[in-house]
This record gives structure tokens, sequence and C-alpha cells, in this order.
């Protein structure tokens, strides 16, 4: 059984910053690209950032670049976005996700990835 658990979210000012995580179990974690996704009431789905299998390459929206990283652990199973001058507009419920294509196009399109995690919610106040 698949398991990918975010954790991390919460209430923050603007400006400031939170750590998410993502625990994965029940797949071979590094035969895995990785995502974070982000979805806010009323919107689709979208594309935050993703991370090649080793780690090595990184690719974000244009709306979070500068201010999001994220980062693996792959002998602890672990996706990270560490997320930065945080704005209003990031508010939204932030979801990781693991691909089995490891092109760029398909792991950072909702639509095409795999293995989705429950969600942990980021709220973001003015």
């Amino acid at each position: 059984q698949v398991q990918l658990v975010e954790s991390g979210g919460g209430l923050v000012q603007a400006g400031g910053s939170l750590r998410l995580s993502c625990a994965a179990s029940g797949l071979t974690f590094s035969w895995y690209p990785m995502g974070w996704f982000r979805q806010a009431p009323g919107k689709e789905r979208e594309f935050v950032a993703t991370i090649t299998r080793a780690g090595d390459s990184t690719y974000y929206a244009e709306s979070v670049k500068g201010r999001f990283a994220i980062s693996r652990d792959n002998a602890e199973d672990t996706v990270y976005l560490e997320m930065n001058s945080l704005k209003p507009e990031d508010t939204a419920l932030y979801f990781c996700a693991a691909s089995r294509s490891t092109l760029r196009r398909n792991v950072s399109d909702p639509r095409k990835v795999d293995y989705w995690g429950q969600g942990t919610q980021v709220t973001v106040s003015s």
C-alpha cells in the first residue's frame, strides 16, 4: 500500500516561513520523481515544484520561484518543501505526489501523477 503523508502545515503571517514534509512508504522511493501541488478553494489543483529521483534537479512554478525550495532525502524516504516569504495567495491545501514518469511535463501535471498524499493545510494571514 503506497502512502504519502504530509505534515508541517499551519497558520503563518505573511512574510513568514514553513517547512512541509512528506513521508513515503510502500514504494521504492528513489525510483520516483516527486512533486508538490496545491489547491485553493474554487481553484484547480496546481503545480508547485518537482524534484528528480536523485534530487539533482528541481523545477518550480513561476509564482513560487525564489521563495520555495524542494528537496529530498532518499535515505529517509522523505521529500520537503521549504516555503519562505509567504504570501496570502499561497494559502491552499498542499499535496505531495509521486510519479512513475520522469518527464517534467508529466511530473508537474496533476492529471498525470500516480500517487497522492492527503494534503496539509497552509494558511497565510495578511
